[in-house]
């Protein structure tokens, strides 16, 4: 009997070994998914996609994702070049493209990304004016962007893109900015009106010399004058005619023209 149920054990025993060794062997890796395989603690070689049997208790993996992380960068306190302190907040779009050294190079690549990105921004912003954060955003993330890219090569992250989403600026800041708006605007008005004032000057004296030289000319201007004063019935208008437009009325009484 005692041999029966021993004959008995050894297989469900045997199969019960074979589930474990193939629980802890056998690997499924996503399209999107790499394995970093370590063989008695020594790198072996990147793994997957699809089917990975391992050695198991001799070799271990660690899982990595190669899609696109996205690192939302808190609200950072940056003194601008012309010392206006302003709050920036951004976000990082990387991923990993060598997931060798993104595992053995440093122990947690997305905290490490987003702690450099925070002190990239800093920096990076603190040298510039307030005027170049908020109307120059496009060459200040690529700015960023190219820093970061460079610094985390070696850990095998790709910093694809980096966006500025907001500057924060205190109320008085506002105020004054606002005030340096309205004072910029009046400065442009009132070179425009200067800019007028000199082109209608110039035209005036262009009318002027060609006026000159045609007195009939200076006739009919006199004229249209009179026209557009005369449908104002309403005023006594005192208008200057000078005499040599009416050559008749100055001639004496009984003279004839020579």
């Amino acid at each position: 009997m005692q041999p029966l149920i021993f004959n008995s054990i050894i297989p469900l025993l045997a199969a019960a070994f074979v589930i474990f060794v193939l629980f802890y062997a056998i690997y499924i890796f996503r399209e999107y998914e790499r394995g970093v395989v370590f063989t008695l603690g020594r790198f072996t070689r990147v793994s997957g996609p699809g089917f990975v049997l391992l050695i198991p208790f001799v070799q271990q993996v660690v899982r990595t994702d190669l899609r696109m992380f996205v690192e939302d960068v808190p609200s950072q306190d940056v003194i601008s070049r012309d010392n206006v302190s302003v709050k920036v907040n951004a976000v990082i779009y990387f991923r990993i493209i060598d997931p060798q050294r993104a595992i053995i190079n440093v122990a947690d690549f997305a905290a490490a990304v987003s702690q450099l990105s925070q002190t990239t921004l800093r920096s990076v912003l603190g040298k510039h004016e307030l005027d170049e954060m908020l109307a120059e955003r496009d060459k200040l993330n690529a700015d960023i962007q190219e820093i970061l890219d460079r610094q985390t090569d070696a850990w095998g992250i790709k910093v694809a893109n980096v966006e500025i989403k907001h500057v924060d600026i205190d109320e008085s800041m506002v105020r004054a900015i606002a005030k340096q708006a309205e004072a910029e605007r009046l400065r442009r008005a009132r070179v425009i009106n200067a800019e007028g004032e000199q082109q209608a000057a110039a035209k005036l004296v262009e009318a002027g010399e060609m006026l000159s030289h045609q007195p009939n000319a200076m006739k009919l201007r006199y004229f249209t004058a009179l026209s557009d004063i005369a449908t104002d019935k309403t005023n006594t208008i005192v208008f200057p005619l000078p005499l040599d437009l009416l050559p008749d009325a100055t001639r004496k009484p009984g003279k004839k023209p020579a």
